[in-house]
Formats: C-alpha cells, structure tokens, sequence
C-alpha cells in the first residue's frame, strides 16, 4: 500500500469522523452533558463517585447524540431549505439514511447501558427527554409555536438526571434546577429564532409568535422579560430555604438581573444587535448560575 493509498484512507476517515460529529450536533450535546455533570456536583455537595460521573458523560452524549441524529433524519427535507443546516449530512445527502438510522440505535442503546447501570430513574427521564424531542418537539414546530414550550422540557430534563443520577430520586432542588433550565430557555430561543427567522419560515418552521401579517411579534422582548423575572424568582428559592449562602445568591441575583434587563434592551430596540447580546447573555448564564449555586 503506497503513502497515497495510506493519505486517502485517513482522510477518509477523518471526513467520516467530522460528518458523526456535525449528524450529533457535538457541541450542542458537550453543553447538555456539562449541566448535567454540575447539576450532579451540586446535589452531591462534594460526596463525589467519579465511576457514576463517567457513566453519566458517556451516556449523556450517547443519548443526546441519538436525539439530534433522530431530529436530523426526520427533519432531513426540511434542513435542506434552511442556510445553516442545508450543510448536514443527511440534507446534503452525503450519509444514507439507514447508516444514520444505525448510528442512532447504536448511540441509544449504548448510552441506556451506561445510565441504567446508574438507576432505573435516571434512564427513565433519559428516554423521556429523547421521545419528547424526537418526536413531538420536532415535527410540532412545523405546525405551532407551542413546539418552543415543549422543546424546553427536553432541554431542561438534563440537569435534572445529573441530580437523579445522585440521589435516584426526585429532590427539591432538583426540581428547582429543572425550573430554572426551564425558564432560561425561552428568551434564549427567542433570541436565536429572531436571528434566523427568515430562515426557519423557507423551511416551514413556526416557533416565533408572529402578527397577522407574518412577522415577528412585537413584544417578543416583553415576553422573554417576562420569563426572566420568573426566572429569577425561581432562582431566589433554594436561598429562602437555606439552601444556598449569600454570597452566590447575590451573584445568581445579579446575572439574573442581566438577563432580564438584556431582555428589555431587546423590547425597546429590536435589532440584530439587541438579538445577538440577549443570545449571548443565554449562553453565559446558564453555566455562570450552575456554577454559583455549585459554591
């Protein structure tokens, strides 16, 4: 076998190893998995078993990854009319569909191995969170923008594994994390939805409130603001119940604070600019909150 051969094959593999990673949206997984792992340390309160860590990272990014494989095969002829998916795999018909469908199966069942060696409940929510994204959350945005308010529950059920994953059953605290990943997502969403609106409209999407003439709501800011002093009441209780100290509940409360007021920035000017700092006050607060309420 000459260098040629030898170059050919890597890049081959390195082409077939990209294409797994962009069909599981990795980073998007990465994220979920990180807010499952904090959630997990902050019920564990330092009492830390690294073998149920490691079993709740790998089948984390397992069941994600086969969640968004399941979202990219159903979704496949829609992505191709949308400018930041036409790319994927399964759009741009570089992937068979039945390989994906294999890869799926394979990442689900791998990643139910590892959390049922953990408990029977952390698997539960596991497979709860993959139906309810899969395949009601997916196609029901074609059809209404509730698909954003179910899409959330999904979205917040990791942190509420990594708690589960601990203690093997449902906590209060729990419970308040799930509430507050709940909450965080709708101005977070909204924002990212502003952006690529024309977009998500070629392909039929519908998860923007819109006025009757098609466009987008007005008071989008007002209803994210809206969310996000929910959000910071939620945030306030596990220090009304002598949960968390003053320190870190002054800093949730702060970035809490941020948030909402980037939301009433985004009200009063709508614009890409105003879209864009809501979006990455979204990405900052999440893992900043996680990381107070860990201290």
């Amino acid at each position: 076998m000459n260098k040629n051969t030898h170059k050919d094959i890597a890049i081959e593999s390195r082409s077939l190893f990209s294409e797994l990673v962009m069909l599981t949206k990795f980073r998007l997984s990465a994220f979920v998995v990180i807010s499952s792992v904090l959630s997990y340390f902050i019920v564990a309160q330092g009492a830390i078993n690294w073998v149920i860590v490691t079993l709740l990272a790998l089948g984390g990014i397992c069941i994600t990854g086969a969640a968004n494989v399941l979202n990219q095969i159903l979704e496949r002829d829609y992505d191709k009319h949308m400018q930041r998916t036409k790319d994927r795999p399964l759009a741009a018909e570089r992937m068979k569909l039945s390989a994906a469908v294999l890869f799926a199966g394979l990442l689900l069942l791998s990643g139910s191995i590892f959390l049922a060696l953990i408990n029977p409940l952390t698997v539960m929510i596991s497979m709860v969170s993959l139906i309810l994204y899969a395949f009601v959350y997916t196609p029901l945005k074609r059809y209404s923008t509730l698909a954003v308010g179910v899409g959330a529950i999904p979205g917040a059920l990791p942190v509420l594994i990594g708690t589960t994953a601990f203690s093997g059953s449902l906590t209060t605290l729990g419970l308040i994390l799930f509430g507050i990943q709940f909450l965080w997502q709708f101005p977070h969403f909204w924002s990212i939805g502003y952006l690529a609106f024309d977009d998500y409209k070629k392909a039929g999407y519908k998860l923007l409130p819109t006025e009757e003439n098609g466009s987008i709501n007005k008071n989008l800011g007002y209803h994210s603001f809206i969310y996000a002093v929910v959000l910071l009441i939620v945030s306030a209780i596990p220090y009304a119940m002598g949960m968390m100290s003053i320190v870190p509940f002054i800093l949730v409360m702060l970035i809490g604070v941020l948030y909402a007021a980037a939301c009433l920035q985004f009200q009063f000017n709508s614009t890409r600019k105003t879209a864009l700092t809501l979006m990455f006050s979204s990405f900052f607060y999440l893992p900043l909150v996680l990381s107070f309420f860990l201290i």
